[in-house]
């Protein structure tokens, strides 16, 4: 008999955190009843983050804790692999969103790629929500720089830190 799952990871960058992810997140925890967002070391993330790692872990959990149907969730720094991430933690599976087709094609290679690692680990890919299929970290750091308004995309606590960060 196949154990049921009762732990998933939310694994990402958060550079920063967007209502894009914390839908997922929300979508996760309808689902399962433990979630932990994992936020990735990112080392070899080329150019770099704009945020820590401990910022983002900071803003994630300010992000989550304000936000309805997310307060339970854990956040944690997270290096290394992340099939040894989930076996530390005892998750099951990983959740996913899927904005467009090269997020896909993406996703289903790290889920390949995962599978081959651990077996055991299963990969669940929520679609976006339509009001969250153009957003992304990227995007969000890029009109901030430029001084814009973010926040229609980002909670008050990571609009700030974004506004404090390129000031």
């Amino acid at each position: 008999m196949t154990a049921i799952i009762d732990h998933a990871l939310v694994p990402g960058t958060f550079d920063p955190i967007t209502f894009g992810h914390i839908d997922v997140v929300r979508r996760a925890r309808r689902i399962f009843p433990q979630v932990t967002v994992a936020v990735a070391a990112s080392i070899g993330k080329r150019g770099g983050t704009t945020f820590t790692l401990e910022e983002r872990v900071d803003l994630a959990r300010a992000a989550l804790a304000a936000t309805h149907g997310t307060e339970d969730v854990a956040v944690l720094p997270m290096t290394g692999l992340l099939v040894d991430f989930a076996r530390e933690q005892r998750a099951g599976a990983v959740v996913k969103g899927l904005r467009a087709m090269t997020d896909f094609e993406y996703e289903l290679q790290q889920a390949d790629l995962n599978f081959r690692l651990d077996e055991e680990l299963e990969s669940i890919f929520v679609m976006s929500a339509p009001r969250y299929g153009y957003l992304s970290s990227s995007v969000v750091r890029q009109i901030a720089s430029f001084g814009g308004d973010v926040s229609e995309f980002v909670p008050p606590c990571v609009a700030t830190a974004l506004r404090a960060r390129f000031v």
